[in-house]
């Protein structure tokens, strides 16, 4: 694995994992009031298209962080609809 590849994964996995606090936290408070449903949308959409070109690419750091950043956000947003 050259290092570009090695910093993609480690850039990929930070902010991949900074979502987790939130989507923890929302979920034990069962509260995601402080949460804008306008970030989240997007955001979801961001990743959504950053996930795209990650897939045409082939850049397997882009397609990791951005498939697992979409999902805890997709998660945070059903919570949010459901704590509502």
């Amino acid at each position: 694995m050259d290092l570009i590849t090695i910093i993609g994964l480690a850039a990929a996995t930070l902010t991949t994992v900074a979502f987790l606090p939130q989507m923890f936290q929302t979920w034990k408070t069962k509260s995601a009031k402080d949460v804008s449903y306008v970030m989240l949308i997007t955001f979801i959409s961001g990743l959504f298209l950053w996930l795209i070109y990650g897939i045409i690419l082939g850049a397997l750091p882009i397609i990791l962080a951005n498939s697992l950043t979409l999902f805890f956000n997709l998660i945070i947003l059903w919570l949010k609809v459901k704590y509502k």
